[in-house]
Parts: structure tokens; C-alpha cells; sequence
């Protein structure tokens, strides 16, 4: 354990877990949140009929697709970027030589 990191204790899916970590308590709550809102707030059709294991599946899953959609969303975003960037220092060059 590193000294940045403390133990936290939370309860999910009736179960109760503790961990280290050295994420704030403000980046621990809203990823805790998150984990809940995914877990506790599944399908109405499968609430309370599966398996803890596969509800923790399901929501590693949904984590998981949400993170490869945000990397290729950035990765979009980062390769526009850079072509407004080369285009206006394109621009910026070519009116400066008109000068």
C-alpha cells in the first residue's frame, strides 16, 4: 500500500467490500455511483433473478463499452483537432506572406 492510499468500505448487491485506493473521496463516490447506478438499477426483468457474479459481469461489460465509445470518440476528437490546427496555421502563414 502506497501512502496515498486508504481503505474504503462500501456495500453493493447486499454485499459489503473493502479496498485500498488512492483515488479522492470525490472520484471514489461518483465511480461507486456509477457502479450502483449500473448493478442496483439493472432491467426490471432481471432484478433479483441473477447471480451477483453475473450482475458484476454485465456491469464490467457495460463499463467496458462505454470506455471503448469514449476512446474512439476521443480519438476522432483528437484527429480533428489536429487538422483545424494544421489548417489554421495554414491560414495564419498565408496572411502573414500576403502582408
Amino acid at each position: 500500500m502506497s501512502e496515498t492510499e486508504r481503505l474504503v468500505r462500501f456495500e453493493l448487491l447486499g454485499q459489503e467490500y473493502k479496498f485500498y485506493t488512492a483515488s479522492s473521496e470525490e472520484e471514489f463516490r461518483s465511480i461507486l455511483s456509477l457502479v450502483r447506478q449500473l448493478v442496483e438499477t439493472g432491467s426490471p426483468q432481471t432484478a433479483g433473478t441473477l447471480p451477483v457474479g453475473k450482475v458484476a459481469i454485465l456491469a464490467c461489460l457495460n463499463i467496458a463499452s462505454r470506455y471503448v465509445k469514449l476512446a474512439q470518440e476521443f480519438e476522432v476528437y483528437k484527429r480533428d483537432s489536429e487538422e483545424r490546427i494544421v489548417r489554421l496555421n495554414e491560414e495564419i502563414r498565408a496572411r502573414l506572406l500576403a502582408e
